[in-house]
């Protein structure tokens, strides 16, 4: 079988990795940026949208949750009903939340779409570190064709049939990880840190599931193993952020530091809006909207962690 054709929408940081996890794969990435200046990955080049996704079934759609409806309108130019569309976004669209694979289904003629996922790091996965991938459809042949374009001696992949949970695990976590960065910058003992992440991934469990998710998601590698990486690595966008704002600085500074697109930053009060219409108990994620981004003293998340209820 030849080098698969796979088309990655988006060039900014997570794309170009996830470009070059598809060339280590021996395919072959097109990839569709406005950026100017890119240094390219081994087995990538760049394409105009139109051949890219006329040489390509598989689409790869890399870019921030808040350009998505207007990328994916212009992209839906280009596809048909043969079309496989794959998103690698954190965030969730608008105050209704939809997830990127909805906005994808609404705005284009795809209909097999899907969501990367889980614990990979975008600094492993573009030095070609191994590394460990979820992906989610409820059709096994997105799965598959995603296995098959991805799948090298240095990258895993796990698939979920729970595409909604995979979508709301990667968006919860990311907003959990600020919190964990702020925990690190404060400080906390490893005990406390252990008991926040286990306590926030029920928390985001409980969340996903009133979205229509699978809590069981959440207590796999698309949860607890995303932002256990996250817990782990320094230099992770999310993590740098909460690091920042624990030593003091303002979100705007905290967020010109990390050098990175934080879709948690305007996720946080929007999801704190919808569960607060929804009746949920969400005391950590109160916590990071009202009190870490909110620039409250630094004790409001220890404060919440050791007075919030056991069940």
């Amino acid at each position: 079988m030849g080098a698969l054709s796979v088309c990655v929408v988006g060039g900014g940081h997570w794309g170009l990795a996830l470009a070059a996890a598809i060339g280590r794969a021996g395919n072959r990435a097109l990839i569709v940026t406005r950026r100017a200046e890119l240094t390219l990955p081994e087995g990538c080049e760049l394409a105009e949208l139109a051949r890219a996704c006329d040489e390509a079934r598989l689409v790869i759609f890399a870019v921030p949750s808040r350009a998505a409806r207007e990328a994916a309108r212009q992209l839906g130019d280009h596809l048909g009903g043969h079309h496989y569309v794959v998103h690698g976004v954190r965030g969730l669209v608008g105050d209704g939340l939809e997830t990127v694979s909805e906005v994808l289904r609404q705005e284009t003629p795809a209909r097999r779409v899907g969501a990367l996922g889980g614990p990979v790091l975008e600094p492993d996965l573009l030095a070609g570190a191994p590394s460990v991938m979820v992906t989610g459809a409820r059709f096994p042949e997105v799965n598959e064709l995603l296995a098959e374009a991805f799948t090298s001696p240095a990258l895993r992949l796990y698939s979920t049939h729970d595409l909604r949970g995979l979508e709301w695990a990667s968006a919860l976590v990311g907003c959990v990880a600020i919190a964990a960065g702020y925990a690190r910058g404060l400080g906390v003992n490893a005990g406390l840190v252990a008991a926040f992440m286990t306590r926030s991934i029920h928390e985001a469990a409980r969340i996903a599931v009133a979205a229509g998710g699978e809590d069981r998601t959440l207590l796999g590698l698309a949860g607890y193993g995303d932002l256990l990486a996250a817990v782990l690595e320094d230099e992770r966008p999310e993590i740098a952020l909460g690091r920042a704002l624990a030593g003091g600085k303002t979100a705007a500074d905290a967020l010109a530091e990390a050098r990175h697109s934080v879709e948690a930053v305007e996720l946080v009060p929007r999801i704190l809006a919808w569960c607060e219409q929804r009746e949920l108990r969400t005391p950590i994620f109160r916590a990071l909207g009202l009190g870490i981004l909110g620039g409250h003293p630094p004790d409001t998340l220890l404060h919440q962690l050791m007075t919030m209820p056991h069940v």
